[in-house]
C-alpha cells in the first residue's frame, strides 16, 4: 500500500478519486498539523534562538510559521534554522512584528525582544487574538498593570517565560519552605550576579545596513546608534531596561515570592543603596545592597555575587549555591523530607515553561508563570531600582500598588512611550 500525504489526501477526498492508500496516523491524529499551535518568533538574537526557537522545533506540539527581527542577519539565521528542522523552505520572515500579528494562521507569538518593546508587543499580541510566551520584565509597573488588564479582557493565555518554576532545585525549595520543614520562614537571602566590568562605548556609529534601528528604538526615546547599545548590553540601559536586578532579580525574586506565598501581592517596604554606572553608555545600577520588609514579618536581602538563594526559618534553612545548585539544608532531615499528599505541592511543569504553554493554550488555564505573578516579580525589581535612585526607604502598599506618601517615587511607576507608539 503507497502511503499519502495530507493534502494528497485532501486533494482526492475533494474531488471524489478512489484512495487505494493507507493513511498514516500523522496525517488524522493528535499531531496532525491542523492540531498543532502554530507559532510567531518576534526577536530572535541570541536567546529568541538558542533557547526559545531550540525548545520549540523540539515541541511535536507546536509549528512556527514566522520569524522577526530588526536585525536582518538575525533574522535569516533564525528562518534557516526553522527551514532546516522542518526541511522546506516554507518560515516566513519580517522586521516588523506588525506583520506577524496580521497572519490568522499564527496562534501564539514568543516575544524575545528587548524589554522596552515587552508589554507594547504582548499587548497588540492580545487584541490581534494571539496568546502570548514573552520574556521578562516589563519595564514598567504601570506598564505590568496594563498588561494583566489587556490579558484578562481578551481572555488570552500568557506565560512569563523563565524556566525557574520548572527546575526542580526551585520548586523543591518552594515546597519546602510553603509546608514548614524549616519552621515559621523568618529570612530570604538573594545573591544576583556581578555585572559587566566595561562601561560601553557612548561614541555615536553609522548604523548597520542589516538593521533597522528606528524600529529597534520604537517607543524608547531617541538616542544616536552605538553597538554596545543594541543586542545583549541593552539591558545595562534605563531607556531600554532596568539592569541586573531587573535582568536577574526576575529569576530569584520569584522563587523568594513563590516560598513565601507573596507570589500576587509584594513587600511593603523597600531601601537600596548602590551606585550607578557613569563614564560611558551604561547608567543603570553598578553595585547594590538592597532589604525589603512583607507585611507577615519576613525580610528579604539582595547583593551581588554568586547567584544563590537561601531561605532561614525557626527550624533551620534551606537554599542552594549558584545558578541551578543543588539543594542544600541545615540537616539531613529536611533534605530527605517527603511532602505528603495532604501538603501544598506547587504547580510545576518539568518540561519546561515552552511545554507548558502550549498545553495552556489547549485548556485556556493560566500556566505556571501568569501574566499577574509576572508583574508582582517584576514589581519586586523595580522598587528596589527606584529606592537607590532616590537614594532613601520607600514604604510600598501592594494592593494599590503605589508608594505611601512618596509623590517623586510614584512619578517612577511609568515613562512616557515616543510617538506614534502607545499602549492606549
Amino acid at each position: 500500500m503507497k502511503r499519502i500525504s495530507r493534502r494528497q489526501f485532501l486533494r482526492a477526498a475533494t474531488t471524489g478519486a478512489a484512495i487505494p492508500y493507507l493513511i498514516p496516523a500523522s496525517v488524522l491524529g493528535a499531531d496532525a498539523p491542523s492540531r498543532k499551535i502554530t507559532i510567531g518568533f518576534i526577536g530572535v538574537g541570541d536567546h529568541g534562538t538558542g533557547w526559545n526557537l531550540d525548545r520549540y522545533l523540539k515541541l511535536p506540539a507546536a509549528r512556527v510559521l514566522m520569524v522577526c527581527d530588526v536585525d536582518g542577519w538575525c533574522m535569516r539565521k533564525a528562518k534557516a534554522i526553522v527551514d532546516t528542522s522542518y526541511d522546506n523552505q516554507d518560515c516566513g520572515m519580517t522586521k516588523d512584528f506588525r506583520e506577524v500579528l496580521a497572519r490568522p494562521d499564527i496562534d501564539a507569538v514568543m516575544i524575545s525582544t528587548p524589554d522596552h518593546w515587552h508589554t507594547l508587543i504582548s499587548v497588540l499580541a492580545a487584541r490581534a487574538g494571539k496568546d502570548v510566551q514573552c520574556e521578562k520584565p516589563t519595564l514598567t509597573i504601570a506598564e505590568g498593570k496594563i498588561l494583566i488588564e489587556t490579558m484578562r479582557k481578551y481572555k488570552r493565555v500568557f506565560q512569563t517565560s523563565t524556566e525557574d518554576r520548572s527546575l526542580p532545585m526551585y520548586h523543591r525549595m518552594a515546597e519546602l519552605v510553603r509546608n514548614g520543614r524549616i519552621g515559621k520562614l523568618q529570612k530570604i537571602e538573594v545573591i544576583l550576579p556581578k555585572q559587566p566590568t566595561l562601561p560601553g562605548d557612548p561614541t555615536p556609529q553609522p548604523v548597520p545596513s542589516e538593521l533597522d534601528y528606528e524600529m529597534w528604538l520604537g517607543p524608547a526615546p531617541f538616542a544616536p546608534y552605538t553597538k554596545d547599545r543594541v543586542h545583549f548590553n541593552f539591558r545595562w540601559i534605563w531607556d531600554y531596561s532596568g539592569g541586573i536586578i531587573c535582568d536577574w532579580g526576575a529569576h530569584l525574586f520569584d522563587t523568594a515570592q513563590w516560598a513565601n506565598n507573596t507570589e500576587r501581592t509584594g513587600p511593603i517596604e523597600v531601601e537600596g543603596k548602590g551606585t550607578h554606572w557613569e563614564g560611558g553608555l551604561f547608567n543603570t545600577v553598578k553595585d547594590y545592597d538592597v532589604a525589603y520588609r512583607y507585611a507577615n514579618g519576613v525580610t528579604m536581602t539582595c547583593v551581588a555575587g554568586n547567584p544563590s538563594i537561601r531561605f532561614i526559618g525557626t527550624d533551620g534553612w534551606v537554599g542552594n549555591r549558584g545558578w541551578r545548585g543543588d539543594v542544600e539544608a541545615s540537616s539531613p532531615e529536611i533534605l530527605k523530607s517527603v511532602i505528603g499528599p495532604n501538603e501544598i505541592h506547587l504547580y510545576t511543569n518539568p518540561e519546561g515553561e515552552h511545554d507548558d504553554f502550549l498545553k495552556c493554550v489547549k485548556s485556556r488555564k493560566d500556566p505556571y508563570f501568569p501574566v499577574d505573578i509576572g508583574h508582582r516579580v517584576s514589581t519586586v525589581c523595580h522598587i528596589a531600582n527606584i529606592s537607590i535612585r532616590l537614594g532613601r526607604k520607600l514604604k510600598w502598599d501592594p494592593k494599590v500598588e503605589r508608594f505611601e506618601q512618596d509623590v517623586e517615587a510614584n512619578q517612577m511607576l511609568s515613562r512616557p512611550m515616543r510617538k506614534p507608539w502607545t499602549l492606549s
